[in-house]
């Protein structure tokens, strides 16, 4: 090879790796096959059926129904308009500022495709692909409910007018406490119901309230409802609307219904253009077990600065409470009228970090909902939450009532307004603490109130109740008063004013509330019993016996009642009266734990040990109790059954630790069994609490004797000898040995 052929060779060899350098380093292409259509089978209906079919279906709250694709395609361009706005699906919450379980807000992309399936002409696409749309029962959505309650009387709305609120009264005809895991309303009309609320009214007090015109309905739009004798805070967002097929708790949160308990539903009606007839009915199922957590509601609001002037379009009021203690947020609420336009809640934390709960920048009254959130917020203790919401009272807000504008206070009627903010949180128990830590939540919120409306006389109640719950009965009793300065009549407070006078040991103070209450509302059957107890606590058994006996004309079917009215009897030496006051407490309430177990101490007293056994038993069912376990325990022992009967007392030593009798009955139980150093070691535990017991220690001396250890006897014989030198039996003992 000549060098000009080798000069050649190597001017071609890098000329090619230039090339080849040149093609490593152009983008990798490829030919692209044409965008898929978009038909309503592949993309359109999965979005029709997950956001828009739950109102959408026939008897569905939508106009009309949207399960197939005939449906959709005539009303595509409707579709269309309202999804591009974002009119529908209804969402108030702004994305990004909490996140929400179940949120209907469509995606850009969702948008996307909707805009592009009717600007194509809404091809259906392949039926292969078609999805299967969701199935919407006639009957109930969660299959037949373990109860149907349902309205007395239906309810006329008129074609026009203004809206209507209504309470049906609905009686729970139950005889054991039951646990509701899921609600289901069936309305009649749902087109006709804006929203329902079901409150838990646990006396009945409502009804009793209205005693002939509850049947119909009574109208009104804010209720306040007795809670009971134990603290039971409002604890789930038994809110319907309907778009909600089914209110399902979560898992291990049902809500508790006891026999006596009222549901109340509070239906927010709106004429419709045409005559309507409500007739409610509601589906309930029931829970295998009770709830394993419980959560509190809590309130936000500042209803009393609602004062807006006409062609205000920037009116705003807050709230704000500090927590006592930590919580997860499992939802929030909101709440206004037409005037309502941005609606703010969040918490800042001890940090100073600030935690959106939930921002609405376009509130819509025909729009509002329960949020959940997909999982629990948590705030830690001394997070302050707040609310705060503006209100647009000018002629730009088109859904302003009134034209032109007038000024706006609150109110119940939609034309007036509100401000509220619920939210449901979970408290966390306070450490090294055996107090309900929503008692502590109850304390600050109605302390918030008291802030607000120092003459709040819920508040100033509430507040009360929760220091008479924590024994504080004298500082409950000064709360109680300041409350009926405001409403010096109200027999519910002073009945509870009485309570608490008891409490404190001012029981003839007591008798006075009581006898003023009473002398307000004869009838009142709370007033009454509570006066009657009194007398019978008290060892006033003639004017006991006359209080039980005229309550229970008054309410016949009362069975604490009866079973206090048979307590009476008995202490005056009535058995048979009062056996018989005791089965009319049973069979009107089979859980009735002292009844059962004041019926089972008649029944030993009468030698009927099979009878007695029974009842203790079935009482025991309803409440872990020392009382029940000594009685059922001496009958065991009575009877033979030593093994039955050291159960027994070995319960009652859990319950009372520090009582010494549970203890000797156990060493006397062992002692007959033989299993003396079992014997030896509880008489030792009884002296343990009650060192200078001359009798068990002589008890034990005989003990320790019988086990052969006649030095440990001998000393304690002696030691009784010391703390009693006149017990005969230590002395004979001591010589025997």
């Amino acid at each position: 090879m000549t060098w000009w052929n080798a000069k050649h060779l190597l001017t071609i060899l890098l000329a090619t790796a230039a090339l080849f350098a040149s093609l490593i380093l152009l983008p990798h292409t490829r030919v692209r096959a044409a965008p898929a259509p978009v038909t309503f089978n592949r993309q359109v209906a999965p979005i029709l059926y997950n956001h828009c079919s739950s109102c959408h279906h026939p008897g569905g709250s939508g106009p009309f129904s949207l399960l197939s694709y005939a449906d959709a395609k005539r009303w595509a361009t409707t579709i269309q308009t309202v999804t591009q706005t974002r009119y529908m699906p209804p969402w108030l919450p702004e994305p990004s500022f909490g996140a929400f379980a179940d949120s209907r807000r469509l995606s850009d992309e969702d948008l996307g495709l909707i805009k592009t399936w009717v600007e194509a002409g809404m091809p259906e696409g392949e039926s292969t692909e078609a999805p299967k749309p969701p199935i919407f029962s006639k009957d109930w959505q969660l299959g037949p409910p373990d109860l149907i309650l349902k309205v007395e009387s239906p309810t006329q709305v008129p074609a026009s007018g203004t809206d209507l609120f209504r309470n049906f009264v609905l009686p729970v005809p139950i005889t054991q406490t039951k646990y509701i895991r899921a609600m289901e309303i069936k309305p009649g009309a749902p087109r006709v119901v804006h929203h329902a609320n079901v409150l838990i009214d646990r006396t009945a007090s409502l009804r009793h309230l209205h005693p002939d015109d509850w049947k119909q309905g009574i109208p009104g739009m804010e209720l306040t409802v007795d809670s009971g004798e134990s603290f039971d805070p409002d604890s789930h967002f038994l809110f319907w609307k309907p778009d909600s097929p089914a209110l399902i708790e979560p898992s291990g949160m049902p809500w508790r219904l006891d026999p006596g308990n009222d549901l109340i539903l509070n239906m927010h009606l709106k004429p419709t253009g045409k005559p309507e007839t409500v007739e409610a009915t509601v589906g309930l199922y029931f829970a295998d077990k009770p709830a394993t957590v419980h959560p509190m509601l809590l309130q936000l609001e500042h209803d009393s600065a609602l004062d807006i002037p006409a062609g205000d379009a920037a009116f705003v009021i807050e709230d704000h409470l500090k927590l006592p203690i930590e919580v997860d947020v499992l939802g929030v609420y909101p709440h206004a009228h037409y005037l309502g336009k941005k609606m703010e809640g969040y918490a800042i934390l001890p940090t100073g970090e600030k935690k959106w709960l939930i921002l609405i920048r376009d509130w819509d009254i025909d729009r509002q909902s329960v949020y959940r959130f997909q999982s629990p917020v948590f705030l830690p203790k001394n997070s302050v939450i707040y609310m705060r919401y503006t209100y647009d009272n000018s002629k730009a807000n088109i859904r302003n009532p009134n034209s032109p504008p007038i000024r706006v206070k609150a109110g119940n009627r939609s034309v007036d307004e509100m401000g509220h903010l619920w939210l449901q949180v979970l408290p966390h128990a306070t450490p090294n603490s055996n107090q309900d830590p929503r008692l502590l939540l109850e304390q600050a919120w109605m302390q918030n109130n008291l802030r607000k409306d120092p003459d709040d006389h819920t508040a100033l109640y509430n507040l009360a109740s929760v220091d008479t719950i924590s024994n504080d009965y004298t500082s409950a009793a000064t709360l109680y008063r300041r409350a009926l300065t405001r409403t010096p009549n109200d027999v519910r407070t002073l009945t509870a004013l009485g309570t608490a006078l008891d409490g404190a040991g001012n029981w003839q103070q007591a008798q006075a509330e009581y006898q003023k209450a009473l002398a307000v509302d004869p009838a009142n059957t709370d007033a009454r019993f509570d006066l009657a107890h009194l007398e019978f606590k008290h060892g006033s058994y003639v004017e006991a016996e006359q209080e039980y006996r005229r309550l229970l004309v008054e309410a016949p079917k009362d069975a604490s009642a009866h079973n206090e009215l048979g307590g009476v009897l008995a202490a005056t030496s009535r058995p048979t009266e009062a056996q018989h006051e005791f089965e009319a407490a049973i069979a009107l309430d089979p859980g009735n734990f002292d009844a059962l177990y004041n019926l089972a101490g008649i029944e030993a007293d009468n030698n009927n040990l099979p009878r007695a056994t029974e009842l203790l038993n079935q009482a025991l069912k309803q409440k872990d109790d020392a009382d029940a376990h000594q009685l059922l325990g001496n009958i065991y022992a009575q009877t033979g059954m030593l093994a039955d009967a050291l159960d027994q007392f070995k319960a009652v030593q859990l319950l009372r630790p520090r009582d010494t009798i549970p203890h000797r009955q156990l060493a006397q139980l062992y002692s007959q069994m033989g299993q003396l150093p079992d014997a030896i070691r509880e008489q030792s535990a009884a002296l343990a609490i009650d060192p200078n017991n001359a009798d068990d220690w002589n008890n034990l001396g005989v003990l320790h004797a019988r086990n052969g250890d006649k030095a440990p006897a001998r000393k304690d014989f002696e030691h009784a000898l010391t703390l009693n030198p006149q017990l005969a039996a230590a002395r004979a003992n001591l010589a025997r040995l």
